[in-house]
């Protein structure tokens, strides 16, 4: 891979594998994306779903379930996902798509019909003059559902799970009378395919569908409904038939009887399920989280509002399936939905959700940095239809767990320090070196990130062996193909743990990112390579989530890798590199190590000096002469290096069980200009032992901190009322920071919002003060970013305990309309 030169000057490059996929902006913008191609008749006639998962190749040609949406029926009639926008709260905007249904679908004419099919009411008919849901959040259902936190108004299910409902008849309820639950979703509701769901009352119905009177009541019937654990996810149309010796009717459709079904953790009989209430309060439920970054050594935290309830996502999410036309046959499958996620959160391929960009430049769009939940982004792609710019791993990685756990799947958010990218499938990171032990760059295409943050999902695999059940391993970000899509997973980490990079999907890529060895070979005279060098515990070094419960961290390591060293690990990774490109990669080690090196950086922050430090120490009874070459550059987190800005070289004589101390103090005027997102370096080391030939090599990546915004509550948080909050902000720079944005966000608190504050001097202070209405009680998060050409990666968190409306109510009405923009006045700005 090719190393850019970062400079100040202007844009900088990392090109790298997405060189081929450059973003550039629409000529001319639309609200509407263009149509898309039909996937059928590219790549020998394979859809999209025939090469992105196997199981969808056998399909009939006639199934009109498959295939890429149609322009101007995006979200489809049945699933409803785009009929209702964001910011929409009556039914007038969700009943004209939902009206033009297929003439074959149960009630979907619009007014009330009979066995004749012209409309008249016979008397002693059983007509059905409406229903009632049990809808509202602070109803049965919404409660015992898990989803009376979500900020919608119509009935939201988790399969699997009974609810209960009322009809409102217009003579009371016989036994001879005959009453028939219908749910309709997708184009062509067929009842083979799951698509059309009839439920005989008090007979039972198929595939864990039926439903029971509870209560008869004048002219009032109380129902019991149970739905299958197997159901189909998505938005649902409802009606109901009944038959009685006067004749049949037909209550029309109304759109405020559409019904969510998702998936059920709660259910032992969904696949899903996940056998730990704390479990299923933090990778369901939660709605913030923290993301990791940084390095081993360093690690950074920010919080991440997933928002997963907020009115409009449970939407988005939806039309990310309809938007690649996703079968709706394959919608009851958490392995199907989970890899076509891994598909759609990045643009690649299907104009997803989120653009990538690791150039540095994003002045087309937001620094991927500055974002601070996933909302904004997928409101944003549910308005408009166009990939939102700009996303990096941690993006992708956060909308992926809005999704999952908005869709009902348990799902948390992984970082991986030093994330390897193979891309030759040895399952080694190979680096090679000349005859001088200097890097050879046309040659080096494997890359080790800082660290790479993915999902694990939680499902059964029942298309797996028997033992790969669990953690399940999901990856939106683009870096590979799988079957020539850009997806990856979902993966068994018990399958990544063993090595077996046999089973599917994409074990092999996800094995090497984890738990490869890291290769240094060197040029020999006759232009061969010899292997000088093996780093064992380089790669996948620390892996960790955030804790069950609380903000600490908690380390996974042990789920995706067998102690290092150890029998275990060293045969997975021995067994998973005889299936790669490279199965005698072993054969030509050398082991001559005696004297050993260790490398220190100390915790500094951006604006400051610094020293890096190199440790020698001779582990043997004779002295050792090292040369020691000391290489520091600026690095991209995915490993992509600038140029050397400084070096060192020293010669050390080491006497035996003696170490020595080489450093290497390096000023911020030496670096400032050299800096790119981040504020990563990578110390390349190289020596060479003289008296016995050992050759030393060790890359060392270290960041320099940024400082956090300071968040203060300004009086009690209430739902429904005013609340005021405090940032402060201090510019460690000595120079100035310009465009500066701010971010405001907090799912239950304050939609996604942006503030425009202008310039901040050098090492200048900033205060500013913004407004609130709390829309739900309960402990929230309230997160804000700064972002500026000069600086980014600066963000703080608040906790809001906010408690119910003074009436007793829990929930207010009040909703924003997306995103808002504002402007800060110099005035409402602190001094220095």
């Amino acid at each position: 891979m090719s190393s850019p030169t970062p400079s100040s000057g202007g844009p900088r490059s990392d090109v790298g594998r997405w060189g081929g996929n450059p973003w550039r902006p629409p000529t001319t913008p639309s609200p509407e994306p263009e149509p898309e191609p039909d996937r059928r008749s590219r790549r020998g006639g394979r859809s999209f779903w025939a090469r992105c998962c196997g199981c969808c190749s056998c399909r009939n040609a006639e199934d009109d379930d498959w295939g890429p949406e149609r322009r101007g029926d995006r979200g489809g009639r049945g699933s409803g996902s785009r009929s209702r926008r964001p910011d929409s709260r009556g039914s007038d905007s969700r009943g004209s798509d939902s009206r033009r249904s297929d003439s074959r679908r149960p009630g979907s004419r619009g007014s009330a019909v009979n066995a004749a099919g012209d409309g008249t009411i016979r008397d002693g008919m059983l007509v059905v003059t409406g229903m009632d849901l049990l809808s509202s959040r602070s109803d049965q259902n919404r409660r015992e559902h898990h989803t009376d936190e979500f900020e919608y108004d119509e009935l939201i299910l988790r399969r699997g799970q009974p609810f209960h409902m009322v009809l409102f008849l217009s003579r009371p309820y016989e036994s001879s009378d005959h009453v028939t639950l219908e749910l309709c979703i997708g184009n062509n509701p067929e009842v083979g395919k799951g698509t059309h769901v009839i439920i005989p009352v008090g007979k039972g119905g198929s595939g864990g569908w039926k439903a029971q009177v509870t209560k008869s009541s004048g002219q009032n019937l109380n129902l019991r409904v149970h739905t299958s654990p197997n159901a189909i996810i998505g938005k649902f149309q409802f009606t109901v038939r009944t038959r009685c010796k006067a004749g049949e009717f037909q209550l029309p459709f109304d759109p405020r009887n559409e019904i969510y079904i998702l998936f059920n953790p709660w259910c032992p009989e969904d696949i899903v399920y996940v056998d730990h209430e704390d479990w299923r309060q933090e990778y369901v439920l939660n709605e913030s989280g923290r993301i990791y970054y940084g390095t081993e050594a360093q690690i950074g935290e920010r919080t991440w509002n997933y928002g997963q309830f907020d009115h409009g996502v449970l939407d988005a999410c939806l039309y990310i399936l309809d938007r690649r036309g996703m079968p709706y046959g394959g919608r009851r499958d958490p392995v199907s939905v989970s890899r076509v996620i891994s598909a759609m959160v990045n643009s690649l391929d299907d104009n997803g959700v989120l653009i990538g960009n690791w150039s540095g430049d994003y002045s087309r769009g937001t620094n991927p940095s500055a974002w601070v939940g996933s909302v904004e982004i997928l409101l944003s792609y549910l308005r408009t239809g166009n990939s939102v710019p700009f996303g990096q791993c941690w993006v992708f990685a956060g909308v992926t767990t809005t999704v999952l756990r908005c869709l009902g799947l348990a799902t948390r958010t992984v970082t991986n320090f030093n994330s390897a990218h193979d891309t030759d499938t040895s399952l080694t990171m190979d680096i090679y070196f000349d005859e001088n032990m200097k890097p050879l760059e046309h040659l080096n295409h494997d890359s080790v990130w800082n660290f790479h943050v993915w999902n694990d999902c939680w499902m059964k695999r029942p298309d797996l062996p028997s033992g790969f059940d669990g953690w399940q391993v999901v990856d939106a970000t683009p870096q590979e193909t799988s079957s020539g899509i850009f997806c990856c997973g979902p993966c068994s980490v018990q399958s990544i743990k063993n090595g077996l990079v046999y089973m599917k999907y994409d074990t092999p890529f996800i094995f090497a990112e984890v738990n490869s060895d890291k290769v240094y070979w060197q040029r020999q005279d006759d232009g061969s390579f010899k292997i000088v060098y093996v780093e064992e515990k380089a790669i996948g070094s620390l892996i960790i989530t955030k804790a069950i419960g609380s903000n600490m961290r908690e380390d996974v390591t042990h789920t995706y890798k067998h102690p290092e060293g150890s029998e275990a690990e060293r045969k997975a990774v021995e067994t998973a590199a005889a299936h790669g490109s490279k199965p005698n990669v072993y054969a030509t080690r050398d082991s001559t190590e005696d004297v050993a090196m260790q490398v220190e950086a100390q915790d500094a922050v951006m604006g400051q000096d610094l020293t890096v430090c190199v440790v020698l120490t001779n582990r043997g009874s004779s002295p050792r002469t090292v040369k020691l070459h000391l290489y520091l550059s600026v690095t991209f987190y995915t490993g992509v290096t600038g140029s050397v800005f400084k070096e060192s070289k020293k010669e050390v004589v080491l006497a035996p069980g003696a170490s020595e101390r080489v450093t290497m103090p390096v000023a911020y005027k030496e670096y400032r200009a050299q800096l790119v997102d981040q504020g990563a370096m990578l110390l390349n080391v190289s020596g060479h032992v003289k008296e016995n030939g050992q050759v030393l090599a060790k890359q060392h990546t270290f960041r320099l901190r940024t400082p956090d915004l300071s968040l203060t509550l300004l009086g009690a948080a209430v739902v429904g009322q005013e609340c005021e909050v405090q940032i402060v902000f201090k510019n460690p720079l000595p120079v100035t920071l310009t465009n500066v944005v701010f971010r405001l966000e907090g799912s239950g608190l304050q939609r996604p919002k942006i503030l425009n504050v202008g310039d901040i001097g050098g090492n200048e202070t900033v205060t500013l003060r913004q407004t609130f209405v709390p829309v739900r009680p309960g402990p929230r998060q309230l997160i804000a970013s700064l972002d500026s050409p000069q600086l980014s990666q600066v963000h703080g968190v608040i906790q809001v305990d906010v408690a119910p409306a003074g009436g007793g109510g829990a929930f207010s009405d009040i909703r924003g309309s997306g995103r808002s923009r504002e402007t800060i006045p110099m005035a409402s700005r602190g001094g220095a």
